[in-house]
C-alpha cells in the first residue's frame, strides 16, 4: 500500500483537501500537524519548506495541494 506523509497545519483548507484525496485513493496517510508537534514543524524546515500542505510519497515531495502531480505518482 502507497503511504504518504502529509505535513499540515490546524487551518489549512488544503491540508484537508490532501488528506481526504489520497484516503479517497487509498493511500496509507500519517498526518504530522506542524502547529501542535515541534518535531513535525523542525522536520518540515529541515526541508526547506514553511508552508504547508507538503506531501511527501517516498522520495517525491509535493507543495501544496497538486491533484495532477499526486494522480501521475500515484499512478506509477
Amino acid at each position: 500500500m502507497t503511504k504518504a506523509i502529509v505535513y499540515t497545519s490546524s487551518t489549512c483548507p488544503y491540508c484537508t483537501m490532501a488528506k481526504d484525496y489520497l484516503e479517497e485513493k487509498g493511500v496509507d496517510v500519517e498526518e504530522r500537524n506542524v502547529q501542535t508537534d515541534a518535531a513535525a514543524r523542525s522536520e518540515l524546515m529541515e526541508k526547506g519548506y514553511t508552508g504547508v500542505p507538503v506531501i511527501v510519497i517516498g522520495d517525491e515531495e509535493i507543495v501544496g495541494f497538486d491533484k495532477a502531480k499526486l494522480e501521475k505518482i500515484l499512478d506509477k
